[in-house]
This record gives C-alpha cells, structure tokens and sequence, in this order.
C-alpha cells in the first residue's frame, strides 16, 4: 500500500523562509554589534572568575594570618593580636589588608575588642562599626561591646541604644539577657525607672532561667 504524502502548507512554508530572512538580514545589519555585545559577555565573565579567584586567594592568605592573631588574642596578649609580632600581621592590618574578605571583616570586630580592652574607647567604636554584622553569632556582640565602649565614654543614651541593637539583632538566650540588665541599669541610672522595669521584666518572662533571670526579682524590687 502506497504511503500518503502530507503535502506541507505552501503559505506556512512562505512565512517560515521570510522569518529566517529577516532574522538573517539582522544579523547581518547589526554584526558588529552583537560581536561588541558577546565580547563584552564575555570579558565580564571572565573578569568575575578572576575577582572570584583572586577574593578566594586572598580569604585563604587572610585565614592564615588571622589564625596567629587570634591565639594572640586568645592567651590576652592585645598588642601582638592588634599590631602583630613581625612575622605575622595583626588584626589591624589584617583589616585593612584584606578588607574585602570574611577575615578582613572579622578582623574589625577583633580590633574594636582589643582597643575596647586597652582602653581605646573611641577607636573601638570606630572599628566595631566597620565590622559589617552579618554574623548572627558575633554580630550581637559587636553591638554589645559598642554600648561598653559609649558608657565608658559617659554617654548612657548611646550605651542603651546600642545594648537593645544587641537584644534586637538576634535571640541570643545567653547574650540577650545580659544586655537588656545593662540597658535597665542605665535607665535606671538616669532616672526613667518605668523603662528600667519594663526591661527587668522582659528577662523575667523570657529569659527566667538564664543567670540575669535568677537574680531579677531585686532589681524589680528596686524600681517598682
């Protein structure tokens, strides 16, 4: 049995070879153009591979560096963990060094600690706010330690704003209590014993077994 020819649509066949000659012809009108616009693809891929390569090379040499400051720091010897030993950098250059790596960045937080440490209040700061927290785990503590820095400066408003960042960043059952007892104490300080109480309060409700939430009631006691 013959098979049956399915003749094809003469006019689809038509709208088909003059969709491919406009398409030819464009291509043809704007080659340069598109070879401007692939070259530029991929030079951008390629300059993001090294960035990507060379960010990498750098996070690595960083990680080595930050290992030595951080024994320092460790075993509290602050100069040698902020200035290095001569063999080693320190945090400082570490953070300036590499300032685009993780490393780099830790290493803000780890100076603005180690100047808090010395006695360096306003370089504390300076450095604790370049630290970008991002850090669910540090991050709480950067905030904290830049309220112990502007209360050591003499400013509490400063030092309370800074505690309730720490409380807010994060639900840190170890950290949170501590901070909201700080900033309750400076309320309580300047005289706002309302604001004070509510703080004690909250450790009260939320943080009842935490070490701050075993000795509330006297705090409570004294501003109510």
């Amino acid at each position: 049995m013959a098979k049956k020819v399915v003749k094809g649509d003469p006019k689809g066949i038509e709208n088909v070879e003059a969709t491919l000659t406009r398409t030819e012809q464009f291509i043809e009108d704007n080659y340069r153009l598109l070879l401007y616009g692939l070259a530029i693809i991929v030079i951008a891929v390629g300059a993001v591979w090294l960035i990507n390569m060379r960010t990498k090379s750098k996070s690595n040499d960083a990680r080595s560096q930050m290992y030595v400051a951080e024994e320092y720091f460790a075993n509290d010897s602050i100069n040698l963990a902020l200035y290095g030993d001569g063999n080693y950098l320190g945090f400082l250059d570490i953070a300036d060094e590499y300032s685009f790596t993780k490393p780099g960045n830790l290493a803000n937080y780890y100076a603005g600690v180690c100047y808090l440490r010395n006695g360096d209040y306003e370089e504390a700061i300076d450095y604790l706010n370049k630290f970008k927290k991002n850090d669910l785990a540090i991050s709480p503590i950067a905030y904290g330690c830049t309220g112990d820095a502007w209360v050591e400066l003499g400013d509490t408003q400063k030092g309370i704003e800074f505690y309730l960042k720490a409380v807010d960043h994060s639900d840190n059952s170890f950290y949170n209590p501590l901070y909201l007892l700080k900033a309750g104490q400076l309320y309580e300080m300047d005289g706002n014993k309302a604001k004070a109480l509510e703080l004690y309060q909250r450790i009260k409700d939320v943080y009842p077994d935490s070490n701050e939430g075993n000795t509330i009631e006297k705090y409570i006691a004294r501003v109510n």
